[in-house]
């Protein structure tokens, strides 16, 4: 008899459950109830002119872009819905320890010449915001397929919201308590936070975890050209006060942001959770000869060789 063909096991789930419509649109109410709220503090404050709320509005007018900015991200379908805690982890330890870090560094580094010293800053920067996601990468190993992206936006955030309460509290003691000049400056940099720190972390971030995959060609040219182009986009930034020229940076870095996404998004897509199922051979079923009649010849048939003798 011919041994039974090969019974596959039970396949698990192939792919990740896509994120629910709940997360993928969590970025809508993140960004108006942001919005809404900076404004109802802003009128408040205006009204009764109580400085306890500035603290408030300060943080309301930082975080509402970059914030609804990681939200969008999160939703898109990456398996970093597995990693929330670690995404919200990565947004706060980052930002805390890139601005400290950067703050130091940069005080210290820092030469007289303008051109020299904003090219200084822009290295200083970018390196210390991905002093959080290359721990998470190095040594908690987290590698999968679209999660860099997220993390670099993630560690790019914290630290554009502190920076931004930074220039929004210069800016009150500079123009002597000016919440005109301080809600300008809030609302210019958020509207450019997505297009500035948060693209150029993501950027690096998601060139350094497409180095975990083997099967890629030309890994590390591909990182040192993505940090290369974060720096001189971040260089050219802060270089110049020109709006078309800002304009056009916060374009590119943009473009090259959702590049970065949507590679990691179809990435996690075609990658399986679990290892692929293997088929399973069944063993293979032992049969009596003598016990089974032959379905080629009746039983006690006999071949006669007296026909063919001499």
């Amino acid at each position: 008899m011919q041994p039974p063909a090969p019974v596959p096991a039970p396949s698990p789930l192939a792919r990740a459950p896509l994120t629910g419509w709940l997360t993928r649109l969590a970025w809508i109410p993140t960004l108006v109830f942001g919005i809404a709220a900076y404004l109802i503090v802003l009128q408040v404050l205006l009204a009764t002119q109580n400085p306890n709320l500035f603290p408030t509005l300060l943080f309301i007018g930082a975080i509402t872009v970059p914030a609804s900015v990681l939200m969008l991200v999160y939703g898109l379908g990456h398996r970093a819905g597995h990693n929330g805690g670690l995404v919200a982890a990565t947004a706060i330890v980052g930002g805390i320890i890139g601005v400290i870090s950067a703050s130091d560094l940069e005080s210290s580094v820092l030469v007289g010449t303008p051109g020299t010293g904003m090219i200084a800053v822009a290295v200083i920067e970018e390196t210390a915001k991905m002093i959080v996601p290359l721990v998470i990468f190095l040594f908690l190993r987290r590698r999968s397929p679209g999660l860099g992206a997220i993390l670099g936006i993630a560690s790019g955030a914290g630290f554009a919201v502190l920076e931004t309460m930074g220039y929004g509290f210069t800016a009150l003691l500079a123009t002597g308590g000016n919440l005109a000049a301080v809600d300008q400056t809030l609302v210019w940099r958020a509207l450019l936070s997505p297009a500035s720190h948060v693209a150029w972390t993501g950027i690096v971030a998601a060139a350094l975890w497409r180095t975990a995959d083997p099967r890629r060609s030309f890994r590390a040219p591909l990182l040192i050209g993505a940090f290369v182009t974060a720096v001189t986009l971040h260089a050219t930034w802060d270089l110049t006060d020109a709006t078309e020229v800002q304009v056009a940076v916060a374009v590119v870095s943009l473009a090259v942001l959702i590049i970065a996404v949507i590679t990691g998004v179809r990435t996690s897509r075609g990658e399986p959770i679990l290892p692929r199922a293997q088929p399973v051979m069944a063993a293979p079923v032992m049969v009596d000869q003598a016990a089974t009649p032959s379905v080629i010849a009746p039983e006690n048939t006999r071949f006669d060789t007296r026909r063919w003798a001499g």
